[in-house]
């Protein structure tokens, strides 16, 4: 399973990644990518993105509460790809 926490910030997105780094130290380190919205032509609307892998599907519904929680304290929300 793959989580994908969206940012409109870097700064954001990166403070978020070392977060969950130090939460679950069991998962891989989560990736921060730039990723441009659908129909999107101007560069400042492109998003952050903070990939958690979750190959096991290991975390449980208390983590991904806090994952949310962690995501809306930024201003950001979760996905699932």
């Amino acid at each position: 399973m793959r989580y994908l926490l969206v940012f409109a910030d870097r700064d954001d997105a990166e403070e978020v990644a070392e977060t969950v780094a130090d939460r679950l130290p069991e998962l891989e380190a989560p990736a921060v990518v730039r990723e441009t919205l659908a129909g999107e032509d101007d560069a400042e609307d492109a998003q952050w993105v903070v990939v958690v892998e979750d190959p096991d599907g290991a975390l449980s519904r208390e983590e991904l509460a806090r994952l949310d929680e962690l995501a809306e304290e930024y201003d950001g929300w979760r996905e699932t790809d």
